[in-house]
Order: C-alpha cells, then structure tokens, then sequence
C-alpha cells in the first residue's frame, strides 16, 4: 500500500486531465492505486513549475507531466534533476515516435486536446438540441435557437437542421401548415437568424409523391396534389414575409450547398 506521504504531481501547461488519468490506471496496479494525486493545471511559467518543485520536495512523491512548451518541459527537467525529484513526461515518447515515423514537427501548443474537446461536445449539445426542437416540437427551441429554419413540409428542414448541428449550430425547424398558426416565439427572433425554405410546386409534387409511395400510399393524395401544394406555399410565403426572414430556395440543391447558404446569412447579420 501507498503511504500517506507517497503523492503524485500532475503538472500540465492544460487541464491535466490525461496525465491524471494515466497517473490513475498506472497506480491501479499499485495495491489498488491508493495514492495521492494533485494537480496543478495551467502551468504557464518557471513560477509556476518552482511551485511545483517546492512543494515536492517535503514528500516521497513524482512529477507527472504533459507539458508541450519546450522551455517550461526544459526547466522542470533540470529542477527537478538538481532537487532529486522524480519527474516523467507523460508525452515526449510518443511525440518523439511520431516526429520519427511521420516526419513531422509538433505544434508545442497547449490548450489543443480541450480545444477538440470543446468542438466535439459543442456538436454534441447541437446535434441532441436539433432532434429535440425538431419538427416544432417545443417552441422554447426557437428562441434558444441559433438558427431557425420554417417552410412546408419536404422542404428538407430536418436534414438541414442536421447537418448545421455537426457544424455545432443549434437548429430549431417550424413547420408551415395553413391549419396550424405558428408560434408566437417565431415573431420575436430576428431576422438573420431565422431562414426560409422555399421549392417549386413541381419539385415539391415530385418529392411528396416519392414520400407518398415509400410510405406505401397512393401517390395522388391530397398531400402531393397541386391544389394543396400552393395553398401550401402561398402560405408560407405569407408568413415568411411577416417574419422578415431571407429565403432560400431549395428546389435544385444539395443539403451541403443550402447550408453553406444558410450559414452565411448567419454571419453577414451578426450584431445585428
């Protein structure tokens, strides 16, 4: 077992959170890892690594690290080598290994993994906000919303919503029907951030009939048909107006090029 003066420094120019956690599973094998681990994050400077050192130095302890920034790696090196601490570097193996079979040369920047991090879970929250104000669900979603998209039915709302959420947009979609008003919250967005889709009938005709036998109906209900269609359209042209949104059409367009689209919109009104 660990006494209680045997204690493991976890020293990173970041969080520290992978050297802990490598310090953990190594100490597993220890008689269960009852050891002390501390971290100190955010090492920026030599003050910060004296710190380190000192304390250090009053304990049977080791310095595990993941310093990228060749000057502070190199000075707690040599501290710790004059002061007889033990200190490991939880990354130079690797990096070296990589530098050797890849032929490349390391950013030495830290901060990246949490930058990773914070994108992947960025797209995370987007991609569970997305399905969950989906369809208009919920009308709080348009107004916690990055953006907003509205138009009729098949006009590609919930794929769009999608693929912006893997952008790590938060995405809310309205269906416009004539039988059903739209949320009051729709009127108080403003108006870059909310978009438009629009289709021509026939396209529409043409998706809605495909929609129609995929499901196993017969094509000429009254959902495909043209007189529903432009009923359809004409109102949601009339709401698009009164919310003051930009309109996109999407008749002929890839998901990926509508969005680009939508995401431009998107940066040429903010601050607005």
């Amino acid at each position: 077992m660990f006494s209680e003066k045997e204690v493991v420094y976890v020293v990173s120019d970041s969080v520290g959170e992978t050297a802990e956690f490598v310090v953990k599973a190594v100490a597993t094998q220890f008689n269960g890892g009852q050891v002390d681990i501390r971290r100190h994050s955010y090492a920026e400077d030599t003050e910060d690594i004296e710190a380190v050192i000192q304390i250090a130095m009053q304990s049977n302890s080791i310095i595990a690290y993941t310093i990228v920034i060749p000057e502070l790696k190199a000075y707690l090196d040599q501290r710790a080598n004059e002061e007889g601490i033990m200190a490991v570097d939880l990354l130079n193996p690797l990096m070296g290994a990589f530098k050797k079979q890849f032929k490349k040369e390391p950013n030495h920047q830290p901060k990246l993994l949490r930058k990773l991090d914070d994108d992947y879970f960025r797209r995370v929250e987007a991609i569970e906000f997305a399905v969950k104000y989906d369809d208009g669900r919920d009308p709080r979603g348009v107004i916690r919303a990055d953006i907003v998209l509205i138009g009729v039915s098949r006009t590609s709302k919930t794929p769009l919503s999608m693929y912006l959420a893997h952008q790590g947009y938060k995405v809310a979609n309205v269906p416009l029907v004539p039988e059903v008003s739209p949320p009051d919250e729709l009127f108080r967005v403003r108006r870059n951030k909310c978009v438009g889709l629009i289709i021509t009938p026939d396209k529409l005709n043409e998706i809605r009939k495909e929609r129609l036998i995929s499901m196993g109906l017969k094509s000429e209900a009254n959902y495909a048909s043209f007189e529903r269609i432009l009923e359809e359209l004409e109102y949601a042209e009339k709401i698009m107006k009164r919310v003051g949104c930009p309109i996109i059409n999407v008749s002929n367009k890839a998901v990926e090029e509508t969005a680009g689209l939508i995401t431009d919109v998107l940066k040429s009104g903010r601050g607005q």
